[in-house]
């Protein structure tokens, strides 16, 4: 049975790496970190090592076993591309993701100098959607550096959202997800910086999905932009995407 999530934008988790180091703005509170340390004080044997990077090899074939087509997140509790994860485990991920082609799965790195490294080594199956975390405008090269990737699906999680990102290059990018920090330190997102994404997302034409405005208790902030929710996602037909506006 798959591993359900409250991601919004997914419906499904695997981790065959855990753990991850800071390496930008938006690692600052990272989720993930504090997820995993309530883990390891719970005693799960996957975060034994709380949140120092962990390659768990019986974690890899898991999506072999899941026969519901799902769209699952890749590593959310990690980084695929971290420097400390071995090409060799990269590469055996993919044939995973490959073999299973029922699943459509989504892989996102703050690392995209790495992703752009390896891109010419990894095979890259039509069901694998390729996405880049971009927090404000500083880190945008990071957009350019996933549109030379091979990956056949790119992707944009604007979030955590941390400034205005007012001149976005969305030429090829096929889905733009957005959203505000959240938890108990969450630094605030100003609803211009989601509005102009949006507007920019509208006029190329790519499919806006807004997740959250995030903040110390992100259920009660709750997903609506402007009176509605921005559900909009990709739909892969034979291998090409035409965007689905829900």
């Amino acid at each position: 049975m798959a591993i359900d999530t409250r991601i919004e934008w997914t419906d499904s988790t695997w981790n065959p790496v855990t753990g991850c180091t800071k390496i930008s703005a938006g690692c600052k509170h990272c989720y993930a970190e504090r997820l995993a340390i309530r883990l390891q004080a719970m005693g799960s044997p996957n975060y034994s090592n709380g949140f120092h990077l962990t390659l768990h090899e019986h974690m890899l074939e898991l999506p072999l076993s899941w026969k519901k087509p799902s769209m699952i997140f890749v590593n959310s509790m990690s980084d695929l591309f971290h420097e400390d994860v071995p090409e060799r485990f990269i590469q055996r991920t993919f044939d995973v993701m490959r073999r299973a082609s029922w699943h459509t799965f989504q892989v996102l790195t703050k690392r995209s100098d790495r992703l752009l490294e390896l891109d010419s080594y990894v095979e890259w199956p039509p069901n694998v959607w390729m996405g880049v975390s971009v927090e404000n405008s500083k880190y945008t090269v990071r957009i350019d550096h996933l549109r030379q990737t091979h990956a056949q699906i790119w992707f944009l999680s604007l979030e955590p959202l941390l400034g205005p990102m007012d001149n976005l290059n969305l030429t090829g990018i096929h889905w733009v997800i957005a959203g505000g920090e959240s938890g108990p330190k969450a630094r605030p997102m100003k609803k211009e910086w989601v509005s102009s994404i949006r507007d920019q997302c509208t006029i190329a034409e790519t499919p806006f999905f807004f997740k959250q405005w995030g903040g110390l208790n992100k259920k009660r902030a709750g997903r609506l932009l402007e009176g509605r929710t921005w559900d909009e996602r990709p739909k892969p037909v034979n291998k090409l995407l035409t965007p689905l506006f829900d």
